[in-house]
């Protein structure tokens, strides 16, 4: 008991203790369960609020009435962490929270009188696991652990740490099956991850969720390829990291830094892949066909410090995304409308501010920021301008796709408390000139101001 009333009362005057174990102790929630503090349970929270104008795709309505525009104010991500040492060899972590909670968050479920449902949803536990060291030595070690995790083999990207995020969103695409055969990209999985020498790896075997379990209802088999509701098998993946510098945090299962604001000198060669035997389906004729999904990328990151304590931060990834024949789906990031009067032949959720975010084909992303001197707003912090590029040739659309992104961060007290303006300009589409093939159609762009809390 008195143990519990000490870790309450910590935890509420966030009282830190410097130890080997972590090195950002100074403004930790964590309670050490030895006197060196190798042992601990250490506890976070990080809130994204959004507040965003967004420029509507043609055709969108928000609950039926017509909108050009959109003005919305949500919480992109409120998470909380709950993990520990709690011996040499054992180690736990939680992660509870909720995503892309807006006045919309129910949206497409109705009660009975055709009101809106429910808006008190979407919290759950998007991490649960536990793992266990068996090698130690230096900085290198190998764990296996097991449980719901976001930990994969496609990029470090697809497993973001998102209180360090550079831009102001990640890039969605790199969470290749998100909400479909995943829980916002978290998956039953067993795994290892360990660092030998300068290369760090991630091996894991996951179960996915079936599609039908996703919330909605899965599209009809079809010419274009969907994820299957049968013939369910496992997934395969790996990821390999080569740090030719630093060596990067390696606390938590998953979870890679968007930028270390020039705390860390990394430059990182990367290689992942994800495969999974009859992972989509479609029809040909009268014939059932099902698809192996296989995804797969290499990558670069550097992140590194200047002089004036500035910094630069860079990454340029290659992704192929092969799901199947014809797959294409579009995304909207806490979609603000909910339907559109322009559907478009094979595709759906073309409405609001979404895009052809999933698809068979290539990727390629690069983004890159650089941190001006520290204290450049005196006790206010300072500014980190950032850019990002999508370019996307997925089969089913003609001339490619691109999505441009730029902003500043007001670091004010570094990621712990900062503001991030965005603007994003995405193309449209329309019927192509070939069948089952979309064109272009003109652009749109969206405004963003995101407040981020953290400790």
């Amino acid at each position: 008991m008195k143990r519990v009333l000490s870790l309450m009362f910590l935890a509420s005057t966030a009282m830190a203790q410097v130890t080997p174990a972590d090195e950002n102790t100074k403004s930790d929630i964590r309670y050490n369960l030895n006197e060196s503090g190798s042992h601990y349970v250490k506890m976070t929270f990080t809130n994204q609020a959004w507040f965003r104008f967004n420029e509507s795709n043609p055709g969108t309505t928000v609950l039926g009435d017509p909108k050009g525009t959109t003005f919305d104010i949500g919480l992109r991500r409120t998470r909380m962490q709950l993990f520990g040492q709690i011996t040499d060899g054992l180690f736990f972590y939680t992660q509870f929270g909720m995503n892309n909670f807006n006045k919309l968050n129910a949206f497409p479920a109705y009660n009975t009188n055709g009101t809106l449902s429910n808006r008190k949803i979407g919290a759950f536990f998007h991490d649960a696991l536990g793992e266990y060291e068996v090698y130690r030595k230096g900085t290198s070690f190998v764990r296996f652990g097991g449980g719901l995790t976001i930990l994969n083999g496609l990029s470090r990207f697809s497993q973001p740490g998102i209180a360090t995020i550079m831009t102001m969103d990640v890039p969605l695409f790199a969470q290749a099956t998100v909400d479909q055969t995943d829980q916002f990209s978290r998956k039953l999985t067993a795994y290892s991850r360990g660092q030998i020498g300068p290369v760090n790896y991630r091996l894991g075997v996951s179960d996915p969720f079936p599609v039908e379990t996703s919330g909605l209802v899965p599209p009809p088999i079809g010419l274009n390829s969907t994820f299957a509701q049968r013939k369910a098998s496992k997934q395969f993946q790996a990821l390999l990291i080569y740090n030719i510098l630093d060596t990067e945090d390696n606390t938590t299962p998953g979870y890679m830094a968007g930028t270390y604001l020039g705390k860390k000198e990394i430059f990182n060669i990367e290689a992942g892949i994800i495969s999974q035997k009859n992972a989509t389906w479609r029809t040909e004729g009268s014939d059932t066909l099902y698809n192996n999904m296989t995804l797969w990328s290499v990558a670069a990151y550097l992140d590194i410090p200047l002089n004036n304590q500035k910094a630069f931060s860079a990454y340029l990834g290659y992704f192929s995304t092969d799901y199947g024949k014809g797959y294409l789906r579009y995304n909207g990031v806490m979609n603000p409308a909910t339907a559109t009067s322009r559907t478009i032949a094979g595709v759906s959720g073309n409405h609001g501010n979404a895009f052809p975010t999933f698809g068979t084909g290539s990727v390629i992303y690069a983004q890159a920021g650089y941190k001006l001197k520290e204290g450049l707003l005196g006790r206010k912090g300072t500014l980190m301008p950032y850019a990002s590029l999508q370019y996307a040739d997925y089969d089913r659309i003609q001339d490619g796709m691109d999505v441009y992104s730029a902003g500043i961060n007001w670091l004010i007290k570094g990621h712990n408390g900062k503001f991030t303006l965005n603007w994003e300009n995405r193309p449209l589409y329309k019927p192509g000139s070939v069948a089952n093939e979309l064109s272009k159609d003109g652009r749109r762009s969206s405004f963003t101001l995101q407040y981020q809390v953290s400790i």
